[in-house]
């Protein structure tokens, strides 16, 4: 059902013949190593769910996007690596998708520069992120930092994709990404589908040390963020500190007990149950003991994608040969609409 702003829940495979559009899927996720709790409920969770509901998915490994945060060589190489793993062991199948490496096709920059070209510098200074991220470098901002939108529009656009899943805190960008394909369309034609969001019905997954705040890698508390390879006695540790609050009851309010809600949205995520059922559960128990039954799911939920992890880790050759595979399929389905875009804006 559509939502004011562009905005579904859900569409699925059986909406193609009717509408006779091709549905296509686009989304990425920025290689950080191996995904987190929040990475997995609220992005992958969903990837898996996607390729089985969509005739055309594709799922890149945003490596220029990475760059705009300073990173080691070494680092991000095996950061790509790892997250490629960490996707693949998730359940994200490359017979279902086209999953690669965002700098394997070299398009995608090419398109950020020609929309970069039809984008107001103002509009991409009121962006939150932008101003949040500026502060913590000390040169005040870069190029990149401030344009990476843009490159995010063309990542979208480049495929003519008509539906990406996004996060709320990413919604402003692909109102962006909706914003030039408009503006494009104006000025040379109608050309790009105006791409909606898919927003997870998963609950935004909060650090255990600071309910306020969403899980984060980059947290510098350890024990505010779950990793999927985190060994069953870390999970336990770090559920086990989880801040909540004095009231011993298990309920459900985010707004007066955002603490003991992130528990019961995690359990609920993890579990597939319902916030209604997990609470229905979780009555008589107090807090202390209800975080080690999260603690319990969210272990039984992550050992075999763990045990997967350390397998397609050891294989790296493997990794590599997916994510160039996936790199020339999507340069396939991109090389013709670049041609037609470069034909539109007068290069040819």
């Amino acid at each position: 059902m559509a939502t004011p702003g562009g905005l579904i829940r859900v569409a699925r495979r059986g909406t193609l013949a009717q509408n006779m559009v091709v549905d296509r899927i686009f989304s990425g996720i920025q290689p950080t190593g191996t995904p987190h709790l929040g990475n997995y409920l609220g992005a992958i969770q969903n990837w898996v769910n996607l390729q089985e509901e969509y005739s055309s998915v594709l799922y890149s490994i945003m490596d220029m996007h990475s760059l705009t945060m300073p990173k080691e060589p070494a680092l991000l190489r095996q950061n790509i690596l790892d997250t490629t793993a960490a996707i693949l062991a998730c359940g994200i199948d490359p017979k279902k998708c086209f999953l690669f490496r965002q700098s394997l096709v070299p398009e995608h920059a090419e398109l950020a520069w020609i929309l970069g070209c039809i984008t107001n510098v103002p509009r991409l200074l009121r962006l939150p992120q932008w101003k949040m991220k500026r502060a913590s470098q000390s040169n005040g901002g870069t190029v990149g930092l401030l344009t990476y939108p843009v490159l995010q529009a063309a990542d979208i656009l480049l495929y003519k994709a008509t539906h990406v899943p996004v996060g709320e805190d990413q919604v402003l960008h692909l109102e962006l990404a909706q914003d030039i394909a408009q503006h494009f369309n104006k000025k040379y034609g109608e050309f790009f589908p105006v791409p909606k969001a898919i927003l997870s019905t998963t609950k935004k997954i909060k650090s255990l040390r600071d309910p306020t705040v969403k899980m984060s890698k980059s947290d510098t508390q350890k024990l505010a963020t779950v990793n999927i390879v985190d060994s069953p006695d870390e999970i336990v540790l770090k559920f086990r500190k989880a801040v909540t609050d004095f009231t011993s009851e298990v309920t459900y309010d985010p707004a007066s007990r955002p603490g003991v809600s992130n528990l019961v949205s995690i359990h609920s995520a993890v579990s597939g149950l319902s916030i209604e059922e997990v609470l229905h559960q979780s009555v008589g128990l107090d807090t202390a003991h209800y975080k080690m039954v999260v603690a319990e799911s969210v272990i039984q939920k992550f050992a075999p994608i763990r045990n997967e992890i350390k397998k397609l880790q050891e294989d790296k050759s493997h990794l590599i040969q997916v994510l160039e595979a996936g790199a020339e399929k999507a340069k396939e389905l991109a090389t013709p609409i670049y041609q037609e875009i470069r034909r539109l804006v007068g290069f040819q």
